[in-house]
């Protein structure tokens, strides 16, 4: 028997390492990914496999089991009567944290006591492949690496399964379904979650900004206005209007010569965005596409796609000349003009810093040295998407190690009468990087930005003529795609409020992992909490009621500051500032804390956030009152007696109804009241009531206007309101409606949802009756007789405000 063998991580691997290699070092033998399992929680303990809300950690850690599905057992056995004769194995899994702990948890299960040899490639062509087995180290040189992997692993097992059954057996009482806790899943459905409130909750606000045309003696340009803050009053503008209208003065002018460096190189976040925005493809089909372009048979032709940094080590400068070459022999590339010698920036700013890679496992993603003299051969046989793909890292490396683009910023101010009108202008000295994106213009050189300013001198006359007031208004911030879902998980310190905290956490790498970000957004697909729609995903909503659950519960649970804390402990094992033990405790700390907190809230007597039943918003409801007199007549009309409960319960009644009611021609009930769909401004209200109770809205009420209402009247608070307020006469102008910010919360007597009745205007023509229009809704307020003023939406006098009413648009 064979005294050494390799191990891969799978067959297409191992089909490229024999290739690479013969058998010089033995048999080479593919796992299919992990090969082990963990073992379940009842497996080590079996009190355990009752659901309770308690910390299912073990004394020690979680055992491995062997994995089941797909051709598992045969490659493990095959492993593991190779591990009985050799005396060395050569793990050649990929070179990251998941290859360590995919090759290495084999030979910890069998405890084999041999020498092992790690081999570390970050490209799949035969010849980096053999240089990897010539400079292969000690696996123990990797301790840290299958350490941090460890840690991950156990931590995550223990604070999922732990979370999820307190979750379920406390707030989950009454209902039969499980409510999924993960420590990277449910903060990610949290951060699409918050963003759709956010927009949907979002009130615009309309501004103004003048511009002009200013004219000199080379000729004439645009001038925009720049208050210090946004005129929100038409009668403002109007006043700025008349003071720059025939306006002369003398321009201050100031010339800038200004440069900027390319941008950084792609690791496989940043790829995720880019292809997402600019192809519209998912973060999965990215992924596929650049692993086909890393291990697909025949091309190979870029570095390991699962990269975590955007640096390279500075030992890849040597190889820069050969991809460059290799590079415009391509028809595609050949017209960029990467000077030579080409720009090598080293450092922090650059893109070659050894630094910037400590703690990762692979460095950016890059077209493959090995393989780039094939390029032309191999470029006939790629899709059209892995065209696209390879052209994007290409440009960006050749970008990379071009000069700074440089150019002349001229900025051109005048008062006018105290108030500034401002131009500016750019003119390209030289292009340097940019060339190699000569069809890309950055957002910030489009608009008034992108103007050919004339030859202008400080001190010289312009007179300004034509001014315009533009109508402008506030927009909701955009839905996330997945690749911009993807950055906001890599950069979670964003949702931290603690300064010295957020600091920390910038240097750390987000929630999750480049190689996991993608399967987490597709398992809350499958699960039914997100949707893609269009280019963008939103929360459905089964994933927004469980998020307001969760939140009410314990905001910690959703929160991806709180995660991004643990991710940055468990990367620490990688460097050596924590200990994998100390990690796994840090995790489990923040578990218990949860779980004492959940358990909390059930001894003080908290409802069942999702049962059947309680005084939550889940209960039932009454039906409406022209409900009850219809059930009445029929009970009357046709003698029959009435369900117990039909008076008290909306459900009983409207299912008494539906039986028993007169049928149409067409199917449906004759006379039937009450049952129209729900309106959008209806559910809207519904939802941010049932957000600030922590309620959830029943399923009968969501398609039923009649039983929407009543659950809005049941649950709402019941204050009367008082028709002669201080400001109930207030004239439109009043300094009270001004001073109130753009985006104010309405007390809680400003009611959604009243009645006509309650908002009749005082008979006078100056008085107006103000409005909430929901964002997206402009046409149809229009439609109605809605008008917009500098106080924002209101009805003028005379305006039959019923419609408003129904919509509950009145404020």
């Amino acid at each position: 028997m064979a005294d050494q063998f390799v191990i891969t991580e799978k067959t297409s691997q191992a089909k490229d390492v024999r290739a690479a290699i013969g058998s010089h070092y033995g048999d080479v033998l593919p796992a299919e990914g992990h090969l082990f399992d963990l073992l379940e929680p009842e497996d080590v303990v079996p009190a355990w496999k009752r659901w309770s809300p308690i910390l299912l950690r073990p004394e020690g850690l979680y055992g491995t089991r062997p994995a089941e599905g797909g051709n598992k057992a045969a490659k493990l056995k095959a492993i593991r009567e190779a591990l009985r004769t050799a005396r060395r194995v050569w793990l050649a899994t990929d070179c990251d944290r998941e290859g360590q702990l995919i090759g290495q948890e084999i030979l910890e299960h069998y405890g084999y006591r041999g020498q092992v040899m790690r081999v570390l490639f970050t490209a799949q062509d035969s010849q980096t492949i053999r240089e990897a087995f010539g400079r292969a180290k000690p696996n123990a040189e990797y301790a840290r690496l299958y350490a941090a992997a460890v840690a991950r692993r156990q931590a995550d097992q223990i604070y999922n399964l732990s979370l999820t059954r307190t979750a379920t057996v406390i707030l989950g009482q009454g209902a039969r379904r499980v409510i999924g806790v993960g420590r990277v899943k449910t903060p990610t459905l949290a951060i699409v979650c918050k963003r759709e409130l956010e927009i949907r909750n979002f009130v615009p606000l309309a501004y103004f900004e003048i511009i002009a045309t200013a004219k000199v003696a080379g000729g004439q340009f645009q001038m925009r206005h720049a208050p210090p803050e946004r005129i929100v009053k038409r009668e403002i503008a109007q006043d700025v209007v008349k003071a720059a209208d025939g306006f002369e003065g003398a321009l201050t002018v100031r010339v800038e010569d200004k440069r900027q460096a390319p941008p950084k190189l792609h690791d496989l976040p940043s790829l995720q965005k880019l292809c997402g925005s600019r192809f519209g493809w998912s973060a999965s089909k990215t992924l596929e596409v650049a692993q086909e372009l890393y291990d697909g048979q025949g091309k190979k032709i870029i570095t390991y796609p699962r990269a975590e940094v955007r640096y390279l080590p500075q030992s890849l400068i040597s190889d820069v000349p050969r991809i460059i070459a290799g590079l415009r022999v391509g028809q595609s590339f050949s017209a960029i003009p990467v000077p030579e010698p080409p720009v090598t920036r080293r450092g922090a700013s650059g893109i070659f810093y050894d630094q910037g890679l400590e703690g990762a496992s692979h460095h950016a993603v890059i077209p493959n040295v090995n393989t780039i003299d094939k390029l032309p051969d191999v470029w006939p046989r790629l899709s059209s998407d892995e065209k696209k793909l390879f052209d994007v890292i290409a440009r960006a490396y050749m970008a990379a190690l071009m000069p700074d683009f440089r150019y002349r910023q001229t900025t051109a101010t005048l008062d006018v009468r105290g108030v500034e009108f401002r131009a500016t202008g750019r003119q390209p000295i030289n292009l340097g990087w940019r060339a190699a994106f000569p069809e890309w213009q950055p957002a910030d050189e489009k608009g008034d930005e992108a103007q050919l300013l004339p030859p202008l001198r400080n001190g010289e006359t312009a007179r300004l003529q034509d001014p315009k007031i533009e109508n402008k208004e506030t927009r909701p911030p955009p839905r996330y795609n997945e690749g911009t879902l993807i950055e906001a998980m890599q950069n979670a310190w964003r949702f931290v409020d603690d300064e010295v905290l957020r600091n920390r956490l910038k240097e750390a790498k987000g929630i999750g992992t480049p190689a996991t970000r993608a399967e987490i957004i597709g398992g809350l697909k499958k699960q039914g909490f997100l949707i893609a729609q269009g280019k963008n995903i939103v929360p459905t909503e089964t994933g927004l009621s469980l998020f307001g659950v969760l939140k009410q519960a314990d905001p910690a649970l959703v929160d991806p500051g709180v995660t991004a804390q643990l991710e940055c402990l468990l990367d620490d094992v990688v460097v050596g500032k924590q200990e994998m033990v100390g990690a796994i405790d840090a995790v489990c700390d923040v578990a218990e804390r949860i779980i004492s907190k959940l358990k909390e809230g059930a001894t003080a007597g908290g409802p069942s956030l999702l049962g059947s039943s309680g005084g939550n918003g889940t209960a039932t409801y009454p039906p409406t009152p022209a409900m009850k007199r219809f059930a009445d007549s029929l009970v009357r009309q046709k003698r029959i007696k009435p369900p117990p409960g039909y008076k008290t319960s909306i459900s009983i009644c409207r299912k008494f109804l539906s039986e028993h009611a007169p049928k149409k021609s067409d199917g449906e009930t004759a006379g039937k009241l009450g049952l129209k769909s729900v309106s959008a401004a209806q559910l809207l209200y519904a939802k941010k009531l049932a957000q600030g109770k922590g309620l959830i809205i029943p399923d009968d009420a969501r398609t039923n206007s009649a039983a929407m209402s009543a659950w809005i009247d049941t649950n709402r608070s019941k204050r009367p309101r008082k028709l002669k307020s201080k400001n109930s006469n207030r004239p439109v102008g009043s300094s009270a409606r001004q001073a109130a910010p753009p985006n104010y919360k309405r007390s809680r007597k400003q009611k959604v949802g009243t009645d006509a009745a309650s908002m009749a205007p005082v008979p006078a023509t100056s008085i107006r009756t103000p409005l909430r229009i929901p964002y997206g809704n402009k046409e149809v307020a229009l439609k109605l007789g809605a008008r917009y003023g500098s106080e924002g939406w209101y009805a003028p006098h005379g305006i039959d405000l019923s419609a408003f009413g129904e919509r509950g648009w009145l404020l």
